[in-house]
């Protein structure tokens, strides 16, 4: 009876990984929709995305501590309880910085996979946890699916509010499942306490970076006064980071491992990878969206979501090839691969962009080739590293993969607003060949990246 007990609970887990995917992913789809209905800029349109990202990068090494001192599963009610806050709010947002709190809030869910996988540890034998973590991971992938295929239906047979409080009502049906059938796991004691003051220094330097780079980015731009101000907040909060990091009996990031040859190397390519990719991100339904005069497609909600699903199924089937490829092959070969694909593909989409099939195929491509370099990365990183150090290095490489993406696509943002025609409002089709041409030219300096730390990347 509890092996059965157990196999419902991991099923339960299954389905609020998947609420949660499809919460995740509903925004990417519905960008322009929510950037004409919320009326913002493309660059503060990024930022709608990005919010989610940075809180998820930020909350991912901590929630795992939290779950070992205080039990998996108290832990993961707790992430929950705030995300359906941001879900709820979300769906009732009536302006932009109340959808921002939303975001913000609703970013908790990424700690929700590190705390699945303590439950699943305790309460299964090490062979079906295996093929539970693998299961619990897919429905997560699988949710970014439903996401992007039901955003467009949802906003447009009801209203955009909808995309986020369906999900949040699973959400919340599914942690009552697993809160009534989980059995408690009991805490791990530890001497080391959680360093709360790198935490908070962290998630202060990351926000003032993020909103510094909206602000900074934003259509007229701001005096240089307020552009070097915002630098040296951003300076000071992360000095401070780094010096309470040093000094922490139980950093929330170890320094000397960011220090080493083969992790420094492998974060500068993850942040260049994605960072083009963040830019692609942003800018495919931007273009499926508008509907300017010789270019654009004026495409739905509904229909983005269509165009944009070979992608993620692309993405979701690098990360399994990644890791294989970086085994057989090197993460350099894998690397430089990606990157001459990506590059390849975007000065190509520069010239080339007036058919839906060639954004398709450009997404899918990029998609791919995006996720497996990084995947790579992250495999060849983790067998490069002792063991003891294994959860430290992926969760540094996580976090340089958000940043990356949510510069990318602040940046392409910045660009569109850039390139705006005066009389509309809506971006010049030249803003958009501008935006895949530096998008291109980011990729291909993953492979100077890779020449000038040749030596780490082999590590």
């Amino acid at each position: 009876m509890a092996t059965v007990l157990g196999r419902l609970s991991i099923s339960a887990l299954g389905v609020l990984a998947l609420a949660l995917g499809t919460l995740q992913s509903v925004v990417e789809p519905a960008l322009p929709l929510l950037q004409q209905e919320l009326r913002v800029s493309p660059a503060e349109g990024a930022l709608i995305g990005n919010t989610l990202l940075i809180t998820g990068a930020v909350i991912t090494p901590v929630a795992g501590k939290l779950g070992d001192r205080y039990g998996g599963k108290r832990v993961l009610v707790w992430l929950m309880a705030v995300v359906s806050a941001g879900g709820l709010s979300a769906s009732l947002a009536p302006n932009l910085p109340v959808l921002l709190l939303g975001q913000v809030l609703q970013g908790v869910m990424v700690g929700a996979l590190p705390l699945s996988f303590i439950l699943v540890r305790k309460h299964l034998t090490p062979k079906e946890s295996q093929a539970a973590i693998g299961l619990v991971v897919a429905l997560f992938t699988s949710g970014s699916m439903v996401g992007t295929l039901c955003a467009g239906p949802i906003a447009e047979g009801l209203s955009w509010q909808w995309m986020f409080a369906l999900p949040t009502i699973a959400v919340v049906a599914a942690t009552a499942v697993v809160t009534w059938l989980m059995p408690h796991d009991p805490p791990v004691h530890s001497d080391d306490g959680i360093d709360w003051p790198g935490t908070v220094l962290l998630s202060a330097a990351l926000l003032a970076f993020m909103l510094g780079l909206v602000t900074v980015t934003r259509d007229g731009g701001v005096p240089p006064l307020a552009v070097g101000a915002i630098v040296v907040v951003v300076v000071a909060l992360a000095a401070g980071w780094v010096v309470v990091e040093r000094r922490a009996a139980s950093p929330m990031v170890d320094l000397r491992m960011l220090a080493q040859p083969a992790m420094w190397h492998a974060c500068v390519l993850t942040l260049v990878i994605t960072s083009s990719s963040g830019m692609v991100l942003f800018l495919l339904p931007q273009l499926f969206a508008v509907s300017g005069d010789g270019y654009g497609f004026g495409a739905g909600t509904t229909d983005i979501g269509l165009f944009l699903l070979p992608g993620a199924i692309a993405g979701a089937v690098s990360d399994s090839v990644g890791g294989i490829a970086a085994r057989r092959l090197g993460p350099r070969v894998v690397v430089v691969a990606g990157a001459v694909v990506t590059a390849a593909t975007m000065i190509a989409l520069a010239s080339l962009h007036t058919a839906h099939w060639q954004l398709v195929v450009a997404k899918a491509l990029t998609a791919f080739a995006a996720g497996v370099g990084t995947t790579a990365l992250l495999a060849g990183t983790a067998t490069a590293v002792g063991t003891k150090d294994i959860g430290i290095a992926t969760g540094l490489l996580v976090v340089t993969r958000v940043i990356g993406v949510a510069v990318g696509a602040q940046v392409a943002g910045a660009i569109l607003d850039a390139g705006a025609e005066p009389m509309t409002g809506l971006p010049a089709e030249s803003a958009f060949v501008t935006g895949f041409t530096v998008a291109g030219l980011v990729a291909a300096l993953s492979l100077l990246v890779v020449r000038l730390t040749k030596k780490g990347v082999q590590a």
